[in-house]
């Protein structure tokens, strides 16, 4: 019985040895992905597509409202578009804003794979200088909605025992006063 303990004790200290005699691994970079080549390029559209997106802009250059969309007829790009139109900040390139009606433009190219934004003004002023900006008001009404909207019914898994609410656990000083079960 000795002798098993002997062997793996003095395998022990020999790999301790061998560990404190090896260098230090050096950090080597991350490696670097190239996102685009694992995209299936079936799912790019093969046709040339065109969006204009009209908007009105506020004082600090936020897109406050679209007034209205002419779409390219796929859905998806013009979702995009819309929602890139809905972010977008608006200023000259030294960095005023003139308020007015913008005409953004989004034009994809299938043999690039790429989208080419343009802003163009249609009209300065007639519009509500002071309007919140269109993605700040979105989500201002999200996070006043968050705990009022059931989650869709396909994505609730059932549970054997549901874990209990994080708005309904007891505090600390609760806990402590409180005698287990």
């Amino acid at each position: 019985m000795r002798i098993p303990a002997l062997i793996v004790a003095a395998l022990l200290a020999a790999s301790a040895v061998a560990s404190a005699a090896s260098p230090p691994p050096k950090p080597t970079a991350p490696v670097r992905i190239n996102v685009e080549q694992l995209q299936p390029k079936e799912i790019f559209p093969k046709k040339k597509l065109h969006v204009e997106v009209v908007v009105e802009i506020n004082k600090y250059g936020q897109v406050a409202r679209v007034r209205s969309i002419k779409p390219s007829h796929d859905e998806q790009f013009d979702a995009h578009a819309y929602g890139n139109a809905l972010q977008a900040f608006i200023r000259t390139p030294d960095g005023h804003v003139v308020v007015g009606v913008y005409r953004l433009t989004y034009d994809y190219t299938p043999a690039t794979q790429a989208v080419k934004r343009d802003v163009a003004l249609v009209k300065t002023g007639g519009v509500n200088p002071n309007a919140k900006g269109a993605a700040n008001d979105m989500m201002e009404i999200a996070r006043r909605n968050r705990n009022r909207t059931p989650p869709p019914a396909a994505m609730v898994t059932p549970e054997a025992n549901p874990a209990p609410s994080v708005r309904h656990m007891p505090d600390l000083p609760q806990v402590m006063k409180t005698p287990s079960p």
